[in-house]
């Protein structure tokens, strides 16, 4: 408790002087504890205190901080995946990015239920959206590069030689098989910037507010790009569901990359954070 204590204090050292109304955050109860009904009283306010869409999904990444680590915690209810479509009790990085983004534009749980399934799962060939197990954007890369919401900047912040490519079928393994049983593959041309390539220069020319995926080259083998995402806030901290933490976090991004880029991740892709 008084590591999530220390961890949701410093949550505010970056935000006071650009907008102090986020210490308001500091006084209502945490989202895991909280009922449906009244996560709906508090969507609500963060609507009101926060009418900028960008700064309200900041004001939630910080009232998020804390929140219990675990990993695959969605589904679809039903099927292969009977967990829930949407949730607040638990996270792991790629539903705490869905999540934080389905509430930032929901006045009610189930408001961003509907919202979660608009995000988290494909349209038909009709543009009809059912959450299914096979529908769902299972590859954050291709969400990247295929949804209008979560859209890649990736080449238009740094220069040219800045970045790598990989020319990957995704879902695609090495021996010819599905990494998921999916019934697709798509052939991608993929850029992404190489961990030691990133500066104050790519930093400075970021949203004040954006996503951040991390790029593992060992995953490739298997179809996949990205091993792991969350937010770059104000263009210096990260917050991301964090399975060492076991809880969402947030710290200095440049830091964190200087402790993984030796044995973990390969390079970063970023992504803008559409309103739906």
């Amino acid at each position: 408790m008084y590591k999530k204590l220390l961890l949701f204090l410093f949550s505010f050292s970056f935000v006071f002087s650009e907008n102090n109304s986020f210490s308001w955050i500091e006084t209502i109860p945490k989202p895991w504890e909280l009922s449906n009904k009244n996560l709906d009283k508090h969507l609500k306010s963060f609507h009101k205190k926060f009418p900028n869409f960008h700064d309200r999904l900041i004001a939630l990444n910080i009232w998020r901080i804390g929140t219990p680590y675990g990993i695959f915690c969605l589904g679809e209810e039903q099927g292969l995946d009977k967990d829930p479509i949407i949730r607040i009790d638990t996270s792991d990085c790629t539903v705490h990015v869905l999540t934080t983004i389905a509430l930032a534009e929901s006045k009610s749980f189930n408001e961003a239920r509907y919202s979660m399934i608009k995000l988290h799962y494909k349209p038909d060939k009709k543009g009809k959206i059912e959450p299914t197990y096979k529908s769902r954007w299972h590859f954050t890369s291709d969400r990247l590069l295929n949804h209008s919401r979560t859209t890649d900047i990736t080449s238009t912040i740094c220069n040219f030689s800045d970045l790598e490519n990989v020319e990957i079928e995704l879902n695609r393994k090495e021996n010819g098989k599905q990494f998921l049983d999916l019934g697709w593959t798509s052939k991608e041309s993929i850029n992404f910037i190489s961990i030691n390539k990133i500066s104050d220069q790519i930093m400075n020319k970021l949203p004040k507010i954006c996503g951040v995926a991390f790029v593992k080259k060992n995953y490739f083998k298997n179809g996949i790009v990205i091993a792991h995402e969350g937010y770059v806030i104000n263009r210096k901290n990260l917050i991301h569901a964090s399975s060492k933490e076991k809880m969402t976090v947030n710290v200095n991004f440049l830091s964190y990359l200087s402790e993984k880029k030796k044995n973990q991740f390969d390079g970063v892709m970023f992504y803008n954070i559409k309103e739906g």
